[in-house]
């Protein structure tokens, strides 16, 4: 089984029980293991690295991460160091 790690970056690194359902919207996906999780309150950014089935990928970091952050960050009112260009999926950088 070839496997995928997924390291997204999400506009949110203050308020832990939003980056929490991330996580967990994100460990929902059959085959999920979430890694690691990263909050950087002065960048307002987190990073939740996880590893999964290759097929697995796109609906874990779709469905269970970019989809649930949209619902949750608001970037009308989001602060941080670090500049929003993206949204509040920030990054979704994956590698084999």
């Amino acid at each position: 089984m070839k496997l995928v790690e997924c390291v997204p970056n999400f506009s949110e690194g203050r308020v832990k029980a939003r980056v929490d359902e991330i996580a967990s919207s994100i460990s929902s996906v059959e085959g999920v293991r979430i890694l690691d999780i990263e909050m950087d309150e002065n960048h307002n950014r987190s990073v939740i690295t996880f590893v999964c089935p290759i097929d697995r990928a796109v609906e874990a970091a779709f469905r269970g991460g970019i989809k649930k952050a949209s619902e949750l960050i608001d970037l009308d009112r989001h602060t941080g160091a670090h500049p929003r260009f993206g949204g509040a999926a920030d990054v979704v950088p994956s590698c084999l």
